[in-house]
Parts: structure tokens; sequence; C-alpha cells
């Protein structure tokens, strides 16, 4: 049975939360590379009898300061809680990334936030950690600090395979690429879009082919194309096959990225209810076509692939 976790929104953390394992990331995606930090962290809790905790930021840092970031993460914010709690999290910390935070002077942040307010005892960061007014704190920083507020850094070495590091970055340019059995590698699990079903415009109902449509938000934009999918309803355990096109839907000029799901055997309303949609296999890219009668024959075609898969 998965654990429960403490939320929060700001830095008044229960004083039994206090004196913990704190590791500090956007996680995005909570790749094989989180996946070994936090295995580390669970034999810290064991050897220490310490609780666990996360801290986090809403919006990502990155997508704050730039604004044209418009689809970037790999999950999102409910995916990594309920992630979190697979890897024996006892609190995560989700503070406001906004105008006011982004100016906190990086000493501030280490004796006000880390050490006064949360007591941090571990504090586990990537070595490219950068935090404070401007990106003026680093490790070192944080290392100088150490004896004074007394914690202790851990900067564990990123996890390499084939001479490349297992990264978010890496994970995002694989997806926009179509390499998605590279990325289900790295996640060590199928990757997933989080949505709620919208009203379309009903186009394939009328061509034969219903679809459930979501709004991806701003999800990284995966190569446009025909995927092999399993679809999980909310508060449910049980997968429904399927096949799904993410893309503009060149044969009927969308101008809008959505992402269109087909499930095999199924006519449920699924309007305004929240799917998970894991993408198993990239069966084609996407393509505009002459008219209607093409559509479907490359569909059937399709669907036919996506059974197998």
């Amino acid at each position: 049975m998965v654990k429960s976790i403490k939320i929060y929104n700001n830095f008044n953390i229960k004083f039994n939360h206090k004196n913990s394992i704190l590791l500090i990331g956007n996680f995005d995606g909570l790749h094989l590379g989180h996946q070994k930090l936090f295995r580390l962290a669970q034999n810290f809790k064991k050897k220490y009898s310490l609780k666990i905790g996360v801290l986090t930021f809403e919006p990502m840092p990155k997508m704050f300061f730039d604004k044209s970031l418009t689809n970037f993460r790999i999950s999102n914010q409910n995916q990594k809680i309920t992630l979190l709690k697979k890897f024996n999290v006892d609190f995560v910390i989700i503070k406001k990334f906004d105008k006011e935070f982004s100016k906190t002077k990086s000493i501030n942040f280490i004796k006000k936030i880390l050490s006064k307010k949360l007591k941090a005892k571990f504090i586990f960061v990537s070595n490219n950690f950068r935090f404070g007014n401007k990106r003026e704190g680093n490790v070192k920083q944080l290392i100088k600090f150490e004896a004074l507020c007394k914690y202790k850094i851990i900067k564990p070495q990123p996890l390499s395979q084939s001479r490349k590091v297992i990264s978010s970055t890496l994970i995002r340019r694989l997806l926009e690429n179509g390499n998605l059995n590279k990325v289900n590698k790295f996640l060590n699990r199928h990757w997933s879009i989080y949505g709620k079903v919208i009203k379309g415009r009903q186009l394939g109902k009328k061509i034969g082919f219903p679809t459930a449509n979501i709004d991806i938000k701003d999800y990284v934009l995966a190569k446009p194309g025909v995927y092999a999918v399993k679809v999980k309803k909310q508060n449910s355990e049980k997968f429904i096959k399927g096949i799904a096109n993410l893309g503009y839907r060149p044969t009927f000029n969308q101008k809008k990225i959505l992402l269109e799901v087909h499930l095999f055997n199924f006519s449920e309303n699924l309007y305004n209810k929240y799917l998970t949609v894991n993408f198993l296999k990239f069966i084609r890219k996407e393509k505009k076509f002459k008219d209607i009668g093409q559509l479907k024959k490359q569909i059937k075609i399709d669907l036919q692939k996506a059974k197998k898969i």
C-alpha cells in the first residue's frame, strides 16, 4: 500500500518534519537519475532514522523566467506527487516560485530557510544546483555554511548510460525526436500524460473512430504522430488499450496541438473525466491526407499495428 504524504505550500513545516533529509530540485519526470538519488536518501533514512522531505517549486523556475517555454514538463504536479509517494517520501514542500521569491538572497535562503525554518540535517542537491537572486548561490556556498548551519550537503554523481548523463533535458530531447523506447527505459516506466477529457469537434466520431480529446497544457511536445497507448481512468487501476494521435491533425487544418485517444472496445462517456495516457510505442509520424477516405484507410492500418503491440 502506498503511504500518505504531507504537502506544504510554505516553509512552516511541522516539528516532526524538521531535522530531516531534504532533497531539493524540480524532479521533472523522476527519471533513473532521480531514482538513484531517492534510493540513496532511503539508505540515509534507515541509517539515521530520519524523515525524507522534498523541496520543489511551482512553476518550475525555468518556466517562470522564460515565458516562451509553454510546453516543457515531462510530468505534471499530480504525477510528481504520486511518484514521490512510491519513494517513501514523508513530506513535500511545493513553494510558489514568483517574483518576490526569485529575489531571495542566497545567504538568506541558506540561513533563514534551510537552517532556521527547515533545520535540514542532510541536503541532497545536484552538482549544478543554483539558487537565490540571479542564481548567485551554488553548491560551493552551501558547503561553506555546513558547520555554521549544522547540515551536511550530499551531491551524488549523476547517473550515466552509454556515455550520456540521464537528465530531464535529455528525456525532453528524446521525446521531441520520437525516441520513446529510450524515454521509457530512462524513466523506468511508460511516459504518460495526465489530463481532462474536453469537448472536441467530434471529427473522429464522424469518420467512425470516436476519440477522447485531451488538452496537453504545458507538457513537453513529444514528436507529433500516432502512438500505441494504454489508458487508466482516475481512481482506477484497470488499463484500457488504445491508440492515440498527438499532433495538429493536418488533414483537418487544426492549429492547436491535441492528444486524441481512441480506446478499443470502449463506449463509456469520458467528458470531463481525468485520464492517464501511457505511451507504449511510436507507430508513425503525423501526415496530411488528400481526403477522408485515405485517412480512414491509414487509421485501420494503425489500429492493427497498435493491437499487435
